[in-house]
């Protein structure tokens, strides 16, 4: 059921205009005695989900007992960063995901939906793995709260992803991300309807229709003036989901008429601080990259590879050399079969020889980026060349060089028509 929708590409929805749309679809659902709460963390710190979070608090009171922030593999967030995002909801309400322990299994996907989805590329059944408090937390709603956006895992973000990646365990998340990899990622970013997309709608429609959720989703899109709020879609069901990745696809998406030669990706600090993250900027441009172009990526937060401990050890280990090689290292090396994800990530994290990606890292030195397969240059001098603070979203003359500037790749998605329709 759809409890309340709006949105549309010029429109721009207020923190009034949230808490008017929030407080409406959960008037309809009458008193609720337990409310859990499942958001983003920061990496996701411009969908408004803090914002609506906030006001879900302020609407339930002492009926808000828990705040579980969908972490996936990320890090937990610090004290700064919640109060950052959250403004002052109660810290002792937040609970931290951990993907390697705290989970319950609901069911398995069979086998064969898996293999028929993914036109045979793999034939792995899938366990649809959330954290036990969902389960063991006595709730009578459960709130997924977040942003709807082009994602090179799934085609479009958030829905049930929120729920069985975002509070998923290692099984699970690692056999998604391989499924996405291997079907292709350039064939799903974009897409609502995708080979992940229908094993998670399995898992919600016949292992979850007994949790009380309630999808609030967002789409947000960039402009030179910062992130604006295009649409809110609050249901129990794929619908709200399907008119948010409507909205998202003309807001999100740029398409171009001709491929990028040179694009130049700005990754805020407090934001990115992985290339597990920080490859959006590879993941969201691809499609728009010229064969022997350069992406350059600024970035001033980056201190690691993964979020992860084990995951970040991969990374440094066998860096980002493509698909092929990445395939046959999987097959001869048992580590990276125990941790597809990270198999999936040096998959997408490679623009398999097409165009050179050039990282500009603060902590990370030159050989830490050498090593995982990228070029380096030298933040500050790259910093003063390609402003952040000068440039506007889109293409810009510098010194007489046309450069592609994007200011936060995590809000959209770019591709040449002809490589989109290929």
């Amino acid at each position: 059921m759809l409890y309340y929708e709006r949105g549309g590409p010029q429109d721009n929805l207020s923190e009034g205009d949230l808490k008017a749309g929030l407080y409406a679809a959960l008037s309809k659902l009458g008193f609720r005695k337990k409310v859990l709460a499942i958001p983003p963390d920061m990496t996701r710190f411009y969908s408004r989900a803090g914002d609506l979070t906030r006001l879900a608090w302020q609407y339930y009171g002492g009926a808000l007992t828990d705040i579980l922030p969908a972490l996936g593999t990320h890090f937990a967030m610090t004290e700064a960063e919640i109060r950052k995002m959250y403004g002052d909801v109660p810290l002792p309400l937040f609970r931290v995901h951990n993907w390697r322990s705290d989970l319950v299994t609901l069911g398995r996907v069979p086998g064969e939906f898996v293999r028929q989805v993914s036109e045979g590329k793999v034939d792995y059944d899938w366990p649809a793995q959330v954290n036990k408090l969902l389960v063991e937390g006595g709730f009578d709603l459960i709130l997924s709260i977040g942003q709807v956006v082009p994602h090179e895992v799934v085609g479009m973000a958030n829905h049930s992803k929120n729920v069985f990646v975002g509070t998923g365990g290692v099984e699970g998340i690692n056999k998604s991300h391989f499924l996405g990899a291997v079907y292709g990622m350039e064939r799903m970013m974009g897409r609502a309807d995708t080979p992940v997309r229908r094993v998670l709608n399995y898992a919600s429609d016949h292992f979850a229709n007994g949790l009380p959720i309630v999808y609030v989703q967002t789409v947000v899109g960039a402009t030179d003036n910062g992130p604006v709020t295009r649409g809110l879609y609050i249901g129990d069901d794929i619908e709200c989901f399907n008119k948010a990745a409507a909205l998202s696809l003309q807001v999100n998406f740029q398409m171009l008429d001709e491929p990028i030669q040179k694009a130049v990706v700005y990754l805020e600090p407090h934001e990115f601080k992985s290339t597990w993250l920080g490859n959006k900027s590879i993941y969201r441009t691809r499609m728009a990259m010229a064969d022997g172009g350069e992406l350059i990526v600024l970035a001033p937060g980056l201190k690691e590879f993964g979020e992860d401990k084990e995951i970040d050890r991969l990374i440094r280990k066998y860096g980002y050399v493509g698909t092929d090689r990445v395939l046959e290292l999987t097959r001869q090396n048992a580590e990276l079969q125990d941790n597809l994800s990270a198999a999936a990530h040096l998959i997408h994290g490679s623009s398999e020889g097409r165009f050179k990606i050039t990282y500009c890292p603060g902590p990370i030195r030159r050989e830490g980026i050498e090593a995982v397969n990228f070029a380096y240059a030298d933040l500050d001098a790259m910093m003063q060349k390609y402003n952040p603070k000068t440039l506007k979203m889109g293409y810009n003359d510098v010194g007489g060089e046309k450069i592609f500037f994007i200011p936060n790749p995590g809000m959209g998605l770019w591709a040449w028509r002809e490589k989109f329709k290929s």
